[in-house]
């Protein structure tokens, strides 16, 4: 048994990023801190997501999305993309790479995915992504968190 783990997760320090989905039509943007590398050859990322999020239905039916890792002075931009709205892309510049994902022009860096496949985590998925194409978009330092995990 763990003493007190909610104390003890809160130690745990994750990058902040902007992840964009897509089904080929329809696009979405989501603030995710769940997201670590997990092979070098293939190049893989996992993805933590919640499975009755819009996202998740267009990360499931498009197959594809980017990471966009967001800078220290960016932390406005992950609360923007962590609510739900109506087309909370609207007012950022946005372009795409090989797979048509959304990338957010301003981030530091983006990775360009395609879904390799999914697996159950507790009451969310991980999106197992292998990593089609990567630049570093701005300069700057990444978003660092202290989570508060309830």
């Amino acid at each position: 048994m763990i003493k007190n783990p909610e104390a003890l997760f809160k130690q745990i320090s994750l990058g902040v990023y902007v992840i964009g989905v897509s089904d080929g039509t329809r696009q979405n943007a989501f603030t995710a801190a769940w997201v670590m590398q997990v092979s070098f050859n293939p190049p893989l990322l996992a993805i933590g997501i919640h499975p009755e999020s819009y996202s998740y239905q267009l990360l499931q039916a498009g197959g594809v999305c980017t990471v966009n890792v967001l800078g220290q002075d960016q932390y406005a931009l992950a609360e923007h993309f962590g609510r739900s709205a109506n087309d909370k892309m609207a007012g950022f510049q946005w372009q795409k790479d090989t797979t048509g994902a959304p990338i957010l022009s301003e981030s530091l860096a983006y990775f360009d995915c395609q879904v390799s496949h999914f697996t159950n985590a507790g009451d969310h998925k991980i999106a197992v992504c292998k990593v089609i194409a990567a630049a570093r978009l701005n300069e700057g330092r990444p978003l660092y968190l202290l989570v508060e995990i309830q």
